[in-house]
């Protein structure tokens, strides 16, 4: 049963004169607790996708449906509500807020969730329970964006949706960054979408989906996803 699906969008932006068509008649479901990769070039769609998908962009035509909901359909208030509720964002910039605490951080996030987690309990889950008190600029580019996806994950969300989430890290720490997507997907049993220009990290993913000029070029299910800790580029 599809948790996700993506029916013949077409995503068409007005820039003066120019109509730019960034999605056109794209397609693909996602099940329900899925890791799904979604890689392409630069300007081939990711994006726009991501933020049709947490709500943050309409469509031009075509359907989304969510656990069964068109999202598409949501008056403005409704799509609030969702994005409030049922999605977890994690970008390349960590968006934390500088003079708040990693716990602070996490507890301003879930002031407007209707059932979220307790900001200690994520926080140690991943791998900050020590380092809870400190401020952003006293944390690492990892630790901050581990401090992101406490944020996100604070949320309790049905849906975790990740824009180059190791974009502004090290290898190592990147590495280490998508270990804890990898495991929170595995563990929580949540739907986990990454965008990603990477494509040697898709063997990560229970799904690769592959973006060219605004359509799916590709879908890939893997049926053996590998652990990060043996994946190079």
């Amino acid at each position: 049963m599809s948790y996700i699906e993506f029916k013949k969008v077409k995503k068409e932006y007005q820039m003066g004169e120019v109509v730019i068509q960034a999605l056109n008649e794209t397609s693909f479901e996602i099940n329900k607790g899925e890791l799904v990769v979604i890689v392409g070039p630069s300007g081939a769609g990711k994006t726009t996708t991501l933020n049709i998908l947490g709500g943050m962009d309409r469509v031009s035509s075509g359907e989304v449906l969510i656990d069964n909901k068109d999202i598409t359909k949501l008056k403005e208030k409704e799509l609030i509500k969702y994005r409030r509720e049922d999605i977890g964002f994690i970008f390349q910039f960590y968006n934390l807020v500088q003079n708040l605490t990693a716990k602070e951080n996490v507890e301003l996030a879930i002031q407007i969730c209707k059932d979220p987690l307790p900001p200690e309990d994520v926080l140690h889950k991943v791998g900050l329970k020590d380092r809870m008190d400190n401020f952003p600029s006293q944390l690492s580019g990892g630790e901050q964006q581990r401090v992101a996806i406490a944020r996100a994950l604070a949320k309790n969300p049905k849906l975790l949706l990740c824009d180059e989430p190791t974009g502004a890290l090290d290898y190592n720490t990147g590495k280490q960054i998508l270990q804890l997507l990898q495991d929170t997907c595995r563990k929580e049993n949540i739907t986990v979408v990454v965008i990603t220009h990477n494509s040697a990290i898709a063997p990560m993913a229970d799904k690769i989906i592959s973006f060219k000029n605004g359509k799916v070029s590709d879908i890939r299910l893997n049926e053996h996803p590998q652990s990060i800790e043996s994946i190079e580029w």
